[in-house]
């Protein structure tokens, strides 16, 4: 139940961004979700996309670094408290968040967060016992 997020390390100056998007776009690449933060020197652009092994490819092709990771998505009413309740039963397992970032569905609805944990399977473990809703990559790379 783990998704593929792509991590891309990018100097911190004009143009870095838009050349990373041309790249995909050129290569019909579609992007599903995105969060970028940055330093002063760089940013790290972390992505779900459609196709995690040609965006890999067309990147490294093109002299970016760049990275694999594995994140959870799990979907929430899009409601007051619907972070909290998750982050409730994560911190009472002990689990500890290292980021995450969300998006919100077509229908508004529901949001999905993107969590990257330091036990992954434990939080996967977790969220589905406290009947949580975590999404296949397939769904999501198709959302």
């Amino acid at each position: 139940m783990k998704v593929e997020q792509i991590s891309i390390f990018l100097e911190n100056k004009p143009g870095a961004l838009e050349s990373v998007m041309r790249l995909l776009k050129d290569a019909n690449i579609n992007i599903r979700s995105l969060s970028l933060a940055d330093t002063s020197d760089f940013g790290i652009l972390r992505l779900i996309v459609n196709d995690a092994n040609k965006a890999l490819k067309v990147l490294n092709d093109n002299g970016l670094r760049v990275s694999r990771t594995n994140v959870v998505a799990v979907e929430v009413p899009d409601r007051p408290g619907g972070l909290h309740s998750i982050l409730a039963a994560l911190a009472q397992h002990g689990i500890n968040v290292e980021y995450l970032y969300a998006f919100i569905e077509k229908s508004g609805e529901n949001a999905v967060i993107i969590f990257r944990f330091d036990s992954p399977d434990d939080a996967v473990d977790v969220l589905l016992k406290n009947g949580f809703t975590v999404l296949p990559g397939e769904r999501l790379y198709s959302f």
